[in-house]
């Protein structure tokens, strides 16, 4: 079997009964950081061996991931935080292994953590739809990524997440900011961490908050919703 284990995107509290026994049981588990993985299961005093796999490796990986299963080993693939196969790799594997092994092995979701489902529910708007777009390009296609989200808010009245990093949030908010002046947003920092923040407001009332260079952030990620009334 392989198992799909939601892991916390902070705080090492948030993770299920379930998911802590699974890792227990399984015979090794997938990760992208070996470090992170590393500090989460010496949390929960769990011993297993950890199979790197990430952006640069996969390729190399892969093959060994399906021998493994094919072995009838059970293993579980987690991210670095929250639900792996949410913008990052995990989803690439799970397509090859069902193309090699198809229903010959179980695949099982573990669910968990995820920094859209938290910055959803305190968000305090409708949100029987809405689009998550993950994280936008660092130069090519910024452009076109942050037209989709002022098309969505506008035209179709579909409120978006993206994810973002302190090294480009100020950026790319300047750029929403001059495509869709009147959009309001809520930002969420370092959700379940020590830093965390949430903060609501058009865009410039959050550049202005953060300053427009940018120096008033710490480290960590963002998830940001966008929005139009």
């Amino acid at each position: 079997m392989l198992y799909i284990i939601a892991t916390p995107i902070g705080n090492l509290e948030d993770i299920t009964y379930r998911a802590v026994r699974i890792l227990s049981e399984v015979d090794e588990i997938i990760c992208e950081d070996t470090r992170v993985t590393t500090k989460l299961l010496q949390h929960y005093e769990i011993k297993k061996p950890l199979i790197s796999y990430h952006q640069r490796s996969r390729d190399s990986k892969t093959e060994q991931i399906i021998e493994k299963l094919k072995e009838g080993k059970d293993l579980a693939l987690v991210t670095d935080a929250g639900t792996p196969g949410i913008s990052d790799p995990g989803n690439e594997l799970v397509a090859e292994i069902r193309v090699a092994l198809g229903d010959e092995v179980e695949i099982i979701p573990i669910p968990g953590a995820s920094a859209v489902a938290a910055l959803a529910s305190v968000a305090g708007i409708n949100l029987q739809k809405f689009v998550f777009l993950g994280f936008p390009p660092n130069k090519k296609g910024r452009q076109t990524f942050f037209q989709e989200v002022v098309r969505n808010i506008q035209e179709n009245s579909y409120p978006v997440f993206y994810y973002d990093s302190p090294y480009r949030v100020i950026k790319n908010l300047k750029m929403l900011k001059e495509m869709a002046p009147e959009a309001k947003i809520i930002i969420g920092r370092e959700l379940t961490k020590k830093f965390e923040e949430i903060k609501t407001g058009t865009v410039a009332e959050i550049l202005e908050y953060y300053g427009e260079d940018g120096k008033g952030l710490v480290k960590g990620e963002f998830v940001v919703l966008v929005y139009s009334l």
